[in-house]
């Protein structure tokens, strides 16, 4: 099984829960969404190519950096032929801690839980023209250790984002992070927001990885 492998890199997490530590990024080609705010829009096309991988090159290449923290990204990952074998084969080496960044329409409940194993789950507000394609179940099943992420670009996002989070108590079952499109909207909005309707257990983050380096920068 060869995976189509358009950015591997080393750099650190740039949002989420290990935020500011080490971590190996591979990315895969190929999204069944096109969201309006995408930020790695070169991804999504199914016909980009990148470096064909055995499971067994991915392995190598994350342990040759050192980190203990992994991401597979995209695109999305979860529509990668073989994706489950590569994870199932990544997760037996209980060093490593994977992250799996999904866009919230692939039925990540079907997935075996795994301790290692981490679903980093978008809910795809308004803004992102995607809403329609959430798999609603998803948020009915995450676990503790397991990542909710909105994507904020408006206030009526920022409402929708509060309306979910209540629907399936979010804030009582898994991580939740605000993420801000920080050209959009400021994130003293967000804090407001919260504090007016008294937010706990929900995180707001700003993407390190492009205050540390330009926006448009790759492989960071």
């Amino acid at each position: 099984m060869l995976y189509n492998v358009i950015e591997k890199f080393l750099s650190i997490d740039g949002e989420g829960p290990t935020a500011g530590e080490l971590a190996t990024f591979i990315r895969f080609g190929g999204c069944n969404l096109a969201c309006s705010w995408c930020d790695t829009a070169y991804s999504i096309p199914k016909s980009v190519k990148g470096e064909p991988l055995t499971k067994e090159d991915i392995y190598k290449y994350i342990k040759d950096n050192g980190t203990k923290n992994v991401t597979l990204t995209g695109g999305e990952p979860l529509i990668q032929e073989g994706i489950e074998e590569l994870i199932d084969f990544l997760s037996k080496d209980k060093e490593l801690l994977i992250h799996i960044e999904t866009n919230g329409s692939i039925p990540v409940y079907k997935y075996e839980k795994i301790d290692n194993v981490i679903f980093i789950l978008d809910y795809k507000l308004p803004s992102s023209n995607m809403e329609q394609k959430m798999d609603t179940k998803n948020y009915e099943n995450l676990r503790d250790i397991d990542v909710c992420k909105f994507v904020i670009e408006s206030m009526e996002d920022l409402q929708k984002a509060k309306e979910v989070i209540e629907k399936y108590k979010l804030s009582e079952k898994c991580l939740v992070y605000f993420s801000p499109i920080t050209t959009k909207i400021k994130p003293v909005e967000i804090v407001e927001f919260m504090k007016v309707n008294k937010m706990n257990n929900i995180r707001l983050q700003i993407q390190l990885h492009k205050i540390i380096w330009s926006p448009e920068t790759r492989g960071v």
